[in-house]
């Protein structure tokens, strides 16, 4: 899913096309993609996009007349910029908008239909879709630290819960965490100040420079590939890569449809973090440590 450094880059990528233009038309091709009643999505057609802002994890397209496209790409979302008229693909697409300057594809890949567009009108029909979590961009250290508090949960559920951080997923919390050095088990209830201060800096540090890095990278064209697993990550998505701050393997756990990535040696004081399927599965010969790992692969390779 798409979090806040990659909302922020089509927000980069979006402005000098679409803002100041007049929305052409909107051309479905799921009937399953807007999911709100009224204002129907053509009252978007013949307006002109005056701003864009980021809602969390959602787009949001500012229209004249107070109208606001809400967009949440979920996890397979994303747009494409095209020349103007260009046909929408078949089993990706799920709609386009037509500009004088150029076409914008929404397109999903999979057979789930998860991304969404709803039309609203007024701001106080907009603050409904706000999950309410705060910019850490934006937030003193006190106001992250009253949040991040408000609910004793493990940081790696605390800060991908959109109700307390804005924009904040699986990716970008793995890398937060090893930045802060801090266990993803770890409870929010259990840290000093000294750690929430040092989290606060590393979320801040990480993000702006994602974002930042992203940017950069695609300059004036329109991103291509925005993924979950980017080079030059630290530990999402590098399971058995070396950490790169201590060449420790990067280890995993995995739960529900999320996992969560992090070093021992940075992390959790050499300490292996127990997976729920395979610590119920070992049991008692789940190997606690580094050390106890690799014996335990020695054992399962003779």
């Amino acid at each position: 899913m798409p979090e806040l450094p990659d909302i922020e880059l089509y927000l980069h990528a979006l402005r000098p096309r679409i803002v100041g233009q007049r929305l052409e038309r909107v051309r479905l091709a799921s009937p399953f993609l807007v999911r709100s009643v009224a204002p129907p999505v053509d009252a978007a057609h013949g307006q002109r996009v005056t701003g864009l802002r980021r809602l969390g994890k959602r787009v949001i397209w500012e229209m004249e007349g107070e109208l606001f496209l809400v967009f949440h790409l979920m996890i397979a979302g994303r747009y494409q910029w095209k020349p103007s008229g260009a046909k929408l693909p078949g089993k990706l697409g799920l709609a386009a908008f037509d500009f004088p300057t150029g076409t914008l594809l929404l397109t999903e890949a999979g057979t789930s239909r998860r991304a969404s567009l709803y039309v609203v009108r007024g701001e106080a029909e907009l603050s409904a879709h706000d999950p309410g979590g705060i910019d850490v961009l934006a937030a003193t250290t006190d106001r992250f630290a009253a949040a991040l508090r408000r609910e004793s949960h493990t940081l790696k559920r605390s800060l991908t819960d959109p109700r307390l951080f804005s924009g904040i997923g699986n990716a970008y919390s793995d890398e937060i965490l090893l930045a802060a050095r801090l266990s993803p088990l770890q409870l929010t209830s259990r840290l000093s100040d000294e750690e929430i201060a040092g989290l606060h800096e590393a979320t801040v540090a990480t993000l702006a420079r994602w974002r930042d890095t992203l940017i950069a990278e695609t300059g004036d064209g329109f991103p291509a590939k925005v993924t979950a697993f980017r080079e030059g990550m630290a530990a999402h998505g590098r399971y058995g890569q070396p950490c790169p701050a201590c060449g420790t393997p990067i280890q995993r756990i995995r739960y529900a449809a999320n996992e969560a990535n992090y070093c021992p040696t940075c992390q959790t004081g050499g300490k292996l973090l127990a997976d729920r399927a395979l610590s119920r599965l070992l049991k008692d010969d789940w190997p606690r440590s580094l050390d106890d790992l690799e014996r335990y692969k020695e054992q399962r390779r003779n």
